[in-house]
């Protein structure tokens, strides 16, 4: 195995999220409330099999031992059970997880299943099909629904589902989002709402804290989970009462930065330090042939040297990320 990916502040990175299109056919409010909008360069195209097949083999001969794939919507691509099944059998990745809007689940879910595919989260914004319509643009609660309850069928022990908690829109929905995990095995991701460079309104109106509902968890006998070596960046929390767990995500929180272990490759092939860094490092050259893994390799060990401390969301400054589409999320 090459070198362990280790950046100056000794942080190993056990974690790639790969983005393989930036397409979604959602308009989630926080993220592309007018829709997916094409790039302006016509001969951009979105990772191949053979370039993802490259790229995670790179990562995980460097000690990545767990992919997330993501959009954009990943399941609009035609390929993307090829893809689960590319990941799954590189060696040394031991985890493949991804991230839906969970429209397609119902139908496709045991396929991806079948290819791969270990880990599964779901965003799930609202329990109320009216303002899940208000918030994702889309009427599709009752088939996301109906995919989580599919995901358990064939054979997921667990499904994790991502709510962005919003002022005035859902932060009401606590207590009705507690009842629901009460005896499923759903973990609850409650992420809060983050800036972006398109955003700054929406972020002003809709910012809720997630200190203020970790004081509450905590006041209800909730209790704080080990975290694992490649797992993300949430707080979980356990209750003897219930089957369920709760996650948080608290970006504007001092340290959220200390524990990072992941690293972000764009659909188009740009290595990403951080998700409100800056433009990226195109890689797309060094995938196109097999020989070139050693030279992909130095230059993302070479980029780990520039990798920040932490970002500078706390400074209301999001870097240039322009939403969260664009790189993955």
């Amino acid at each position: 195995m090459a070198q362990q990916f280790e950046d100056k502040f000794h942080r190993k990175f056990y974690y790639l999220r790969l983005s393989v299109t930036d397409v979604c056919n959602f308009k989630c409010t926080y993220c592309l409330p007018d829709g997916y909008k094409p790039s302006g360069n016509k001969n951009s195209s979105f990772l191949s099999l053979p370039e993802i097949k490259r790229i995670v083999t790179a990562f995980a001969d460097c000690g990545t031992n767990k992919v997330r794939i993501t959009g954009g919507e990943p399941s609009l691509r035609r390929d993307f059970p090829e893809i689960i099944e590319t990941v799954a059998n590189t060696p040394g990745i031991d985890k493949v997880a991804t991230t839906t809007n969970g429209y397609r689940m119902a139908n496709q879910v045991d396929t991806w299943r079948q290819a791969g595919l270990t880990n599964i989260n779901v965003s799930v914004d609202s329990l109320d099909p009216r303002m899940f319509h208000q918030i994702t643009g889309e009427n599709k609660f009752h088939q996301v629904m109906s995919g989580i309850d599919k995901a358990f069928e064939v054979g997921f022990e667990q499904v994790k589902v991502n709510v962005v908690l919003m002022k005035d829109l859902n932060a009401g929905e606590l207590p009705a989002f507690l009842h629901w995990i009460k005896n499923k095995p759903i973990q609850l991701r409650f992420i809060e709402l983050m800036q972006t460079g398109e955003m700054d309104e929406l972020f002003q109106k809709h910012h809720v804290s997630g200190v203020a509902i970790r004081n509450q968890l905590i006041a209800d006998g909730w209790i704080l989970k080990a975290r694992g070596v490649n797992d993300g960046p949430a707080q979980v929390f356990v209750h003897a009462d219930y089957l369920g767990e709760i996650g948080l995500i608290m970006p504007y929180e001092k340290n959220f930065c200390a524990s990072c272990n992941r690293l972000r490759v764009s659909a188009l092939g740009k290595l990403h330090m951080c998700l409100f860094g800056e433009c990226g490092v195109e890689l797309r050259d060094l995938l196109q042939e097999d020989s070139q893994e050693q030279e992909l390799i130095a230059r993302i060990q070479a980029q780990l040297a520039n990798k920040s401390v932490s970002h500078f969301l706390q400074d209301g400054n999001s870097g240039s990320t322009p939403h969260l589409a664009s790189i993955g999320g």
